[in-house]
């Protein structure tokens, strides 16, 4: 017998199946199906219609209610997909507007696999589903293609994050649903089955970067399609801003009462924080992260199939091939990252090379500067190329990047890696070192802005508890651990006995040994217990003290007059911005938000009477090639311009905030970046190295009104 023969025995109920084949066509538009298909909450209407492609399909309406779904199931039994690697499934959006569908498979033990993707309004389109776990950071990148593609003239819309897992050999039921509509959205289905191997998947991402690392399946003004297009382009002349009115470090004229000091400094006049340069004038510092010229490198090796035309890696092209491992690293940013180690291409700096040969760097580092001055930036920011801010026509930051073998405080969230542990002496010798470092050669240069130490340390862990993330992370460090010795010794000093700190926490405790137990499971704080919360409040002010103190005093140690500039919050506590305030001269946050203020907490900045500095914002989307947006992302390029203006007025009009630096100056890899797999488009300039023209005016006009 046939197997499509035996599926329909088995949905007519005239087989006693138990474990029915994969189905070669279950059809949703056919009143057969209609015997083993369940609607909860959605309505079968209208007679069956025919797609463009002559496929028939059948409208189904989602109701508005909690999840509306339509529920396939075998005859009898369950289905055995174990041969198969794809769902397939003939859909329509019938709404002008794209609808969100979820699908859900589950099997006979209850397990199952989900994806939700966006059908966007037009003609019919397959939908595929994996039948396994995966996702973009399998591929090495954080945000996958854009869908729907064209599979070999067929439009295809991909699940490319699917996740669960599921027994293909016992499939149980498939749940097409629509979450939560607040109006009735409706879809026309056609059949559904399922196919060998993973097609769709490999198609999906082949061939999508160009020889010049851009995006094949889409198009946008500053699109380069040739050498010649793309040496015109990059060697565009620049002509700046007008430096009237202005120091040689950019400072403004038309602010009086301020210190002559030879170095930069932060200064509180007029009822507002500035920052004011060497020659003792206001200086709002408009920067730019990451202006560095190997930021393109991407790894290739083992996914050769995703790119066109890479260049040999041998001759000229050599310089521009490396290699690299990430697998070692520990920290969530990386985590589930494929394709993360082996052989790299740096599609940047193999264009600047097509634009300007062999003198490229220097090239480049002068056009650079032009642009920068041109748009209005008077900052290098962190991250960049040290030579940038040498050739003293910006200020320029440092960053002190603190490494070493010494312990580590987990705290829950740990994106970049655990905290480090300033209890630990080796900690204070790597601060010591790393120190050094960042000031070798700069200690005497007025051009210099100051200091960043470290960048978006997990000082809280996440959820409605994470302020008390270091904490509990604290206590749950093995007895070797430097910080958990010296918060139980805090804990010995306040409350003497054991049985104190019993009573005070609500929990038992017979001895002091027991708090030295690896994976110590510390209470979470609760009204009934408030000593629990005013501890490790405590704890936490102390692990931030030690931290900013000893870089602090390494700081002035090694260089007594440039500004120490915080480290560059990204998740906080009142605790840790309290310490920060004590030991730095300007409090750093990175802000991810439309506006600076909802990034931090300015009534506490307020009181702590310090000033405000904004290490990185971004507004990103995805219409000009990378598909990721950012952190903070808008509807188009238009809207990026117009969410920088609002960002940099409300920056400039808030009397603590003293600066904004925007990351990052180039686009990241299609294909993503080294570290992470972030692809986003985010940046001034592209890959090719092309000014994003109507982005780069609407930035050089809001910042022209803020210096």
């Amino acid at each position: 017998m046939k197997r499509h023969a035996l599926i329909w025995l088995c949905l007519l109920g005239l087989s006693a199946c138990h474990a029915a084949t994969a189905p070669d066509v279950l059809d949703l538009a056919d009143p057969v199906a209609a015997t083993h298909l369940a609607l909860d909450q959605v309505q079968r209407t209208g007679a069956v219609e025919h797609a463009a492609d002559g496929v028939a399909q059948q409208r189904y309406a989602f109701q508005p209610a909690a999840h509306p779904q339509v529920v396939l199931t075998p005859a009898r039994g369950v289905w055995d997909w174990s041969t198969q690697g794809e769902l397939h499934l003939h859909v329509q959006n019938a709404m002008p507007w794209a609808v969100t569908l979820t699908v859900d498979i589950d099997d006979a033990a209850g397990q199952h696999l989900q994806a939700t993707v966006g059908v966007p309004a037009g003609p019919a389109q397959t939908l595929v589903m994996p039948l396994h776990a995966v996702s973009p950071r399998g591929e090495g990148v954080q945000v996958g293609p854009p869908m729907p593609f064209d599979d070999r003239g067929q439009p295809t819309l991909l699940a490319t994050s699917v996740q669960g897992a599921l027994d293909l050999h016992k499939v149980s039921a498939v749940h097409l649903g629509v979450p939560a509509p607040q109006a009735v959205q409706t879809l026309l289905f056609g059949r559904l089955d399922t196919a060998p191997g993973e097609t769709a998947l490999h198609d999906a991402y082949a061939g999508i970067v160009d020889r010049y690392g851009q995006f094949t399946r889409a198009q946008w003004p500053e699109k380069i399609d040739s050498d010649a297009a793309l040496r015109a382009a990059g060697k565009a002349t620049m002509t700046g801003e007008s430096t009237t009115g202005r120091d040689a470090y950019g400072g403004r004229l038309d602010v009086h009462g301020l210190s002559r000091t030879g170095w930069f400094h932060a200064q509180r006049t007029a009822g507002r924080w500035q920052l004011v340069t060497p020659d003792g004038h206001a200086f709002f510092s408009l920067g730019v992260n990451a202006v560095v010229a190997d930021g393109g490198r991407s790894y290739v090796e083992g996914r050769e199939f995703m790119f066109r035309d890479l260049p040999p890696d041998s001759g000229e092209w050599a310089a521009f091939y490396g290699s690299g491992d990430n697998r070692s690293k520990d920290q969530a940013a990386s985590a589930g990252i494929g394709y993360n180690h082996g052989r790299w291409f740096d599609f940047y700096a193999a264009n600047l090379y097509r634009i300007d040969g062999r003198n490229w760097l220097a090239a480049w580092r002068a056009r650079t500067l032009d642009r920068l001055q041109a748009w209005g930036f008077n900052t290098i920011g962190n991250w960049s190329d040290d030579a940038l801010g040498a050739a003293h026509r910006l200020p320029y930051t440092r960053s002190i990047n603190i490494a070493g073998d010494y312990a580590n405080v987990a705290s829950g969230y740990d994106y970049w890696g655990r905290m480090p542990d300033p209890f630990d002496p080796r900690f204070v010798q790597a601060t010591e070192q790393a120190v050094a470092k960042a000031s070798a050669g700069v200690r005497d240069d007025p051009w210099l802005l100051g200091y960043f130490a470290d960048n978006e340390l997990a000082w809280a862990g996440s959820g409605p508890q994470g302020r008390w993330g270091l904490a509990v992370g604290t206590l749950a460090g093995d007895a070797k651990s430097p910080a958990k010795q010296a918060f139980i010794a805090m804990l010995h000093k306040q409350y003497v006995a054991p049985e104190s700190l019993s009573a005070a926490w609500g929990i038992a405790l017979g001895s002091w040994d027991a708090l030295n137990v690896a994976g110590f499971a510390a209470p979470a704080p609760n009204e009934a217990h408030p000593a629990i919360a005013a501890d490790y409040s405590a704890w936490l002010r102390r692990y931030a003290d030690t931290y900013f103190r000893t870089v602090a005093e390494a700081i002035r140690r090694h260089d007594p007059h440039h500004l120490f500039l915080g480290g560059r919050f990204a998740v906080n506590t009142p605790e840790a911005v309290a310490a920060c305030a004590q030991y730095c001269d300007v409090v750093s946050f990175n802000v991810y938000a439309d506006l600076p203020q909802h990034g931090f907490d300015a009534a506490a900045m307020q009181k702590l009477d310090k000033p405000v500095l904004i290490g990185e914002f971004h507004f990103g989307s995805d219409d000009r090639g990378p598909f990721g947006k950012g952190v903070v992302s808008v509807a188009n390029e238009q809207q990026r311009g117009e969410a920088y203006a609002r960002f940099i007025a409300a920056a400039a009009s808030d009397p603590d905030i003293v600066g904004a630096h925007w990351f990052q100056y180039t686009d990241q890899p299609v294909t993503g970046r080294l570290l992470d797999g972030e692809n986003s488009h985010i940046g001034l300039v592209g890959i090719t190295d092309i000014p994003f023209g109507g982005f780069v005016e609407a930035v050089r006009k809001a910042n022209q009104q803020e210096q």
